[in-house]
């Protein structure tokens, strides 16, 4: 009897069902893209969620209602009842694109550091699920709230490198976009960020807008929000001022054109995210301008991510 090596077993036709499809870079950045936006848009509504007092639309988690999957005619205003609803429904597609990339990743056998990005932007959708749901439970207290949104931030931040990552080839050597200096700089931004998001959850937990009609106050965080609000707006100083230093560096050291473009962009958006919460300080926070100021956190914490991403780069040399 002779005895063999083990066949691959893509010669014997046996191969994985993932390798019977082929995606390209292209394809791969636009479902990570469409990921990224998700990740982002899914905060704009639910912040819709918040300002129309629909927070406790469903009552129930995972069920809309005790009993029921979907809204109940008369268990709570029809209205709020379908924006909770379409939002927890978001999540739903939020977590079929996240399972598309990640598949996508296999498919196309991208490298590890890919696969891992893309299986923690999944997880990260069923995580913020429960977290949603403790949040209702918990009847929107503020903190809980605050808690739900940051793990959708750091999702974007991700979501953001995993779509730079996407375009780099797998073999290619891993290289500095920046100097040194200016690499601990664009981590210095991004921490600024993070407490910018953090202090910023602070004034919406002591603001109006509790995110149920009947709730009110009640489960607010008691500070004085003028003085929280202050507080705030410093952080975003001092994020915008590490930020523009971190352009002014990459432009005098003259930084990859890719990477300059993503810093202006993100300077702009600063700017404009700042001059939506002077609106919000000066006007006592209309409705309009919560979904607005939300849109932009994401748009900024994107941006971030891009231009970090840029400090190291994988490439042929």
């Amino acid at each position: 009897m002779s005895t063999s090596t083990p066949i691959d077993q893509h010669e014997t036709g046996k191969n994985s069902w993932l390798d019977r499809f082929s995606f390209g870079v292209r394809i791969q950045r636009f479902w990570a893209l469409l990921l990224l936006f998700a990740q982002g848009g899914i905060t704009v509504t639910g912040s819709i969620v918040r300002v129309t007092g629909s927070g406790l639309g469903c009552t129930s988690w995972p069920d809309c209602q005790q009993g029921s999957l979907v809204p109940i005619s008369g268990a709570a205003p029809a209205i709020h009842q379908a924006i909770e609803f379409g939002n927890r429904m978001l999540a739903v597609i939020l977590a079929v694109l996240a399972l598309i990339v990640f598949l996508m990743m296999l498919a196309a056998k991208r490298r590890r550091e890919i696969v891992v990005l893309a299986f923690i932007q999944g997880l990260g959708v069923i995580l913020q699920a429960v977290i949603g749901g403790i949040s209702v439970h918990l009847e929107l207290r503020w903190w809980a709230v605050a808690l739900h949104f940051l793990p959708s931030m750091l999702l974007v931040w991700l979501g953001a490198i995993l779509y730079q990552r996407i375009s780099e080839p797998d073999d290619g050597d891993m290289t500095h976009g920046f100097p040194s200096p200016l690499r601990y700089l664009a981590v210095g931004s991004a921490v600024a960020l993070a407490v910018v998001l953090m202090t910023g959850t602070m004034v919406t937990g002591a603001g109006v807008h509790s995110g149920d009609d009947g709730v009110g106050m009640e489960g607010r965080l008691n500070v004085d929000i003028a003085e929280m609000a202050h507080i705030h707006a410093h952080f975003m100083y001092l994020y915008l001022g590490l930020t523009v230093g971190l352009v002014a560096a990459l432009v005098t050291v003259k930084a990859s054109s890719r990477a300059l473009k993503f810093s202006w962009w993100l300077i702009a958006m600063i700017v404009v995210q700042a001059a939506v919460g002077i609106i919000q300080y000066n006007f006592g926070i209309p409705r309009w301008t919560v979904p607005v100021h939300v849109a932009l956190s994401g748009v900024v914490t994107g941006f971030t991510g891009l231009v970090y991403a840029q400090a190291f780069v994988r490439q042929y040399t």
